[in-house]
């Protein structure tokens, strides 16, 4: 990746209910940016048939598949949060995948610009997996922890209990701001998560 273009392209990451999404599609909207989601190329990869179907199946067997061969993702993600090892050896499965198919992307829509453009690639486990050198800037989208807690809550219909386990699979967030080149607060109010976005964009591509 040149790099020149490889400045244009910055990664967004956060914790569980930090607000990573709404972030990054505000600041891909702002800096008029293509935007991908690490997550979403998981899913794909995981659609029956798929790189990543097919290595969780031959992993796991069939545990983790409804009978139309499609995978239990309520399940998956209730044992991902309860079961450490499972979910390393999950993550060391799919991880360079969805890795390849991000970095494949970010080459194909380079190649087939006609003019300089702008990338905004949204990464939950950036520095879990180790991917912060993969971008040349990184902003992480940060929250209190019972701001993030309430959201969890409210948004995956779960219990508090079920929502600490969840926070508790990924690296303290304060940790991660404090690695940031970037760092958006999404604890108050979104008028105001927005004017911090304006002056990334400003920051980032002026």
């Amino acid at each position: 990746m040149a790099q020149q273009a490889q400045r244009s392209v910055v990664a967004i990451t956060g914790g569980i209910g930090s607000g990573k999404s709404s972030v990054a599609a505000c600041l891909g909207e702002l800096g008029e940016a293509r935007g991908l989601n690490a997550d979403s190329v998981c899913r794909q990869l995981l659609e029956p048939g798929a790189a990543g179907w097919l290595v969780v199946r031959q992993a796991f067997g069939e545990r983790f598949f409804l009978a139309n061969q499609r995978l239990d993702r309520p399940l998956l993600r209730k044992v991902l949060f309860e079961d450490q090892e499972l979910r390393q050896k999950l993550n060391a499965l799919l991880h360079p995948l969805v890795r390849n198919e991000i970095a494949s992307w970010l080459e194909r829509e380079m190649a087939q610009a006609q003019s300089p453009m702008r990338f905004v690639v949204e990464v939950p486990l950036l520095y879990e997996a180790g991917w912060e050198y993969d971008f040349s800037q990184v902003v992480v989208v940060y929250s209190a922890p019972q701001i993030c807690l309430r959201r969890i809550i409210l948004r995956d219909r779960i219990s508090e209990a079920e929502a600490q386990k969840a926070f508790a699979t990924q690296m303290p967030l304060l940790d991660k701001a404090l690695l940031a080149d970037h760092v958006i607060d999404n604890t108050g109010s979104w008028p105001d998560t927005c004017l911090q976005i304006l002056h990334l964009r400003n920051l980032l591509w002026q």
